[in-house]
């Protein structure tokens, strides 16, 4: 089998129709590192290049299916990369080229002849809800977690899939709030074909695989071709491409960098805090103000480290 960094691919010991791709990085809940989405998309080809493997299963090891990308870094640290860009003015293609990488990644999912089914359990949330959305069908825990918090500040899910899996007043409604919802709720919504109580999501999901790992691989090629087609017609991919751009503008605008000084002042799990609480979010000239603030702030705590 492949050897990866921050996930694993094999046949299901139960069945070895099904291939189980586990995230596998579960001290840091998962969350997405700048290897995952390309070991992500080369784990999807292993399993399209074995004829023995008809579905794949996704989930993620230890407490969730994914906490999204590893943010901290990115939040706190100082650096300079191109989703984090430091100098001005900005460029927008360098930080476009490296996160429309990332979506292409990511849709290997979508695009893998062979179905694709996220198995979710814990959290779902940021780039992993992008991770589970990319795959065909979603079973959930019913306790478990979706959504797409940064929505509200310094983030837009790049893979443009919940109007296409929602449709657009409930899309509208999750990236207005940011809000998260849960397993029973997705189900109820359509979001996931099934919820059920966590005790039972590995039954199941197996139960789905296997139904569907019985099925000849050509076959199901064609039906998902079909129905991607019908996606592919309605403008997914034009909708990425804009996602796309707007993401690295969130994160440079003057409330991205808000947030990013506000992050490295009093700490990522602060700012978080502030970003889901429903307390306004400083912008335009007020964001401005407070960076220069926070600026400051930093200045005298670096010269007082020397």
């Amino acid at each position: 089998m492949p050897a990866f960094t921050t996930l694993q691919i094999d046949h299901h010991p139960a069945n070895p129709r099904i291939a189980r791709l586990l995230l596998n990085r579960p001290e840091r809940l998962n969350a997405i590192n700048d290897q995952t989405p390309r070991e992500l998309r080369a784990a999807v080809e292993w399993a399209n290049a074995n004829p023995e493997v008809h579905v794949i299963v996704v989930e993620g090891a230890g407490k969730g299916f994914c906490g999204g990308y590893d943010l901290s870094q990115f939040g706190e640290g100082q650096l300079d990369h191109p989703c984090q860009q430091e100098r001005a003015p900005w460029d927008p293609m360098v930080d476009y080229a490296f996160m429309k990488r990332n979506t292409e990644d990511f849709m290997a999912l979508w695009r893998s002849p062979k179905p694709t089914i996220a198995k979710v359990h814990g959290a779902a949330v940021a780039g992993g809800s992008d991770i589970a959305l990319c795959c065909d069908l979603l079973v959930m825990a019913d306790d478990a977690r979706i959504g797409y918090m940064p929505t509200r500040v310094w983030g837009c899910p790049t893979t443009a899939m919940w109007t296409f899996r929602l449709g657009p007043t409930r899309a509208k409604q999750l990236m207005f709030t940011g809000d998260v919802i849960q397993g029973r709720q997705a189900a109820d919504w359509g979001l996931a074909n099934e919820s059920v109580p966590l005790a039972e999501l590995e039954a199941a999901t197996l139960r789905l695989a296997e139904r569907i790992a019985g099925v000849p691989s050509s076959h199901l090629a064609m039906h998902k071709m079909v129905v991607n087609q019908v996606m592919l017609t309605m403008g997914l991919e034009q909708a990425q491409s804009m996602a796309t751009v707007f993401d690295g503008i969130t994160r440079h605008n003057p409330e991205g960098m808000w947030f990013r000084r506000y992050a490295q002042a009093e700490g990522f799990k602060e700012a978080v805090r502030w970003r889901d609480s429903g307390e306004p979010i400083p912008e335009g000239d007020l964001a401005r103000a407070r960076i220069a603030e926070l600026e400051a702030q930093l200045r005298q705590a670096q010269a007082a480290a020397r």
